[in-house]
């Protein structure tokens, strides 16, 4: 019988934060290997990494069940001495990038946007099935919109609503530290944690099929 491997959604304790508690036998904190946590301490020493994380804590105290998302982003950057703001959009949003933008500029910031489906390139030109163009012929282009924000020199990007995957590839070249603001989530109106507070209702049968 093939063993069960157990990880963090498996935990009953939550001691790692609360401290007065005990670990569940399989915890990583106590399994964890003096290497592993000496190497994470030491990246944050490397770069912006421990100002990034002072200033997430700072906001998150500060701001606690009282700030919504948009401020905490414009709280976060303000930390971080961040002017001038990217904004990486699906261009299905574009109407909460131009909101966004302009929440910024009125709060001081420079916003700088490129959406999407910036380039206009053929889904088909990149190897990506004809069929995929039914529903828009152009691709999206999360590698370009990273690259035209780093040649803005933006010094903070945030997410608008980019596709599962092309979210992924524009994190990994993105130069500046990058934020989400919106999740896309055509089904739910932008908020896929309510697949999560339903899969044991609406989705049951959706998700938890056999």
């Amino acid at each position: 019988m093939e063993k069960v491997l157990h990880s963090c959604v498996d935990c009953g304790t939550q001691n790692c934060k609360f401290k007065t508690r005990t670990y569940p036998e399989f915890c990583p904190t106590t399994h964890l290997k003096e290497e592993d946590r000496a190497w994470a301490l030491e990246r944050y020493d490397e770069g912006r990494n421990r100002e990034i994380m002072i200033a997430s804590a700072e906001v998150e105290f500060e701001g606690y069940c009282q700030w919504t998302r948009v401020q905490e982003i414009m709280e976060f950057a303000r930390k971080i001495q961040a002017k001038r703001i990217g904004i990486a959009n699906c261009v299905g949003l574009i109407r909460e990038a131009r909101m966004f933008a302009r929440i910024l500029q009125a709060n001081g910031f420079e916003a700088y946007a490129v959406t999407c489906k910036v380039a206009g390139q053929a889904k088909s030109s990149m190897g990506i099935p004809q069929k995929c163009e039914q529903i828009g012929a152009a691709m999206c282009n999360p590698i370009l919109q990273a690259r035209l924000l780093n040649e803005a020199h933006t010094d903070l990007n945030v997410v608008i609503g980019l596709c599962v995957g092309h979210d992924s590839l524009f994190y990994k070249y993105s130069d500046a530290y990058v934020t989400t603001l919106v999740t896309k989530d055509r089904v739910t109106g932008n908020n896929p944690v309510a697949a999560l507070y339903t899969a044991e209702s609406y989705y049951k049968k959706k998700f938890f099929k056999g």
